[in-house]
């Protein structure tokens, strides 16, 4: 660039396109996101910049003028008003500034490695119960018969809530979701998810209402007892919390425990290793959720005119983060493409985002994923898939749809 000249535009940089379907699995669109990565640190996909370099992601969840979008998806779609639009843009994940270092800081606390890991035994008593239903047929789908029934009843504990009331808890999660897909027309499903919404609703404020006259061990009563300088979360703010807490950790959970399983049955080598080295399991999640995450990528927005390692962002444009690229990037991973859960200096993964607007429950999320593991190589020996295993999209929550496998039993 010539001294004194003005940054081009990203749009006007000679940077490679990419091109991709909205069906499309991250197997099938990963080959060319390397190869577009070989030739810059940011290509022209179908919806817009995206930005494939891993220091460049990491830069750019942390810069104040790339901000997530409000409303999200319902605003792709063209919402931007009306109940819904009201429950989304309120919601953690979209508030930005004051309001959102706000309950960021009232709520870190409650989600540190130290207070998930009270969980410990729920998770590993709720995924023995799990495979004890199907140890003695020696196969299964993991994500119908493992992965899918495992986080709601852990969620239930966390909150407090009774374990019986899981499937309701899980009825909810799966109405609200619709709200954050790229493939539903959410104008279809409106109705259905607000009505799931306004039952949890009722339902957190009853348990908010009842922790109040009595405390107890759990994360509910962990944010009503949370202060900050005297500020402390209203009823509606714990409302909220705590809905986005089943919605943000219940699908996630599902499709990772299920794409992490698949990886490791893939490389039975790492399977053995970490049935025989247990401790190795917080590597393994961290190994397998930067080579096949299922969440592939973080929209941002453009604020104001931004210029980034000598590429010009316009105001208003969408960018769009690129974890599953920016995860294997080769000037930072060696040999990116191997599943080594030994792997060590490593830096951190950036599925969990960057930034203020980094995953609250992270730790959670990991240790979910640990304890799983640590209880399904013990007990599973030498799985294999014994079946097809198809991907839902990479534009949306992805993972695998099923992953038949068959299976001895550890005796």
């Amino acid at each position: 660039m010539t001294v004194g000249t003005a940054p081009a535009s990203v749009f006007d940089a000679d940077l490679p396109a990419i091109a991709y379907e909205a069906e499309e699995t991250p197997a099938e669109i990963y080959p060319r996101l390397r190869a577009a990565q070989q030739q810059a640190p940011i290509a022209l996909g179908p919806y817009g910049p995206e930005v494939l370099s891993y220091h460049l992601v990491r830069s750019m969840l942390r810069d104040s003028r790339f901000q997530i979008p409000p409303g999200l998806n319902l605003l792709v779609q063209g919402i931007t008003e009306g109940p819904l639009w009201d429950k989304v843009v309120n919601s953690l994940l979209c508030l930005e500034g004051d309001a959102h270092h706000r309950l960021r800081s009232l709520t870190s606390k409650a989600f540190t490695p130290r207070a998930t890991l009270r969980l410990h035994d729920t998770m590993a008593d709720v995924m023995d119960g799990l495979v004890d239903r199907v140890a003695d047929a020696g196969r299964c789908d993991v994500v119908t018969d493992i992965a899918r029934p495992y986080p709601v009843p852990i969620i239930c504990a966390l909150l407090g809530a009774p374990r019986e009331d899981w499937q309701r808890f899980s009825s909810w999660a799966d109405e609200v979701f619709k709200a954050f897909s790229f493939t539903v027309d959410v104008r279809d499903v409106e109705a259905d998810v607000m009505r799931a919404w306004w039952e949890l609703d009722e339902y957190v404020d009853e348990m908010v209402a009842r922790r109040r006259h009595s405390l107890t061990d759990d994360l509910l009563s962990d944010l009503i007892r949370a202060e900050d300088g005297g500020d402390r979360l209203n009823t509606a703010e714990l409302r909220m919390l705590a809905g986005g807490l089943l919605l943000a950790g219940t699908d996630t959970t599902r499709n990772q425990v299920a794409a992490t399983v698949q990886v490791l049955c893939e490389h039975p080598d790492q399977w053995e290793l970490l049935r025989e080295q247990p401790e190795l399991a917080m590597r393994a999640v961290e190994e397998t959720m930067r080579h096949s995450p299922i969440v592939c990528g973080t929209l941002r927005m453009v604020t104001e005119d931004a210029e980034i390692d000598g590429y010009l962002f316009p105001a208003g444009t969408p960018v769009l983060m690129n974890t599953l690229a920016a995860n294997r990037d080769p000037a930072v991973y060696d040999d990116p493409d191997r599943v080594d859960i030994t792997r060590e200096g490593a830096p951190a993964i950036l599925t969990f985002g960057g930034g203020v607007h980094y995953c609250l429950g992270a730790n959670l999320a990991r240790r979910e994923l640990a304890e799983a593991l640590n209880v399904l190589t013990q007990r599973l020996v030498s799985p294999r898939i014994d079946g097809p295993v198809p991907w839902k999209p990479m534009v949306t929550l992805s993972g695998p749809k099923s992953l038949p496998i068959a299976f001895e039993t550890a005796r």
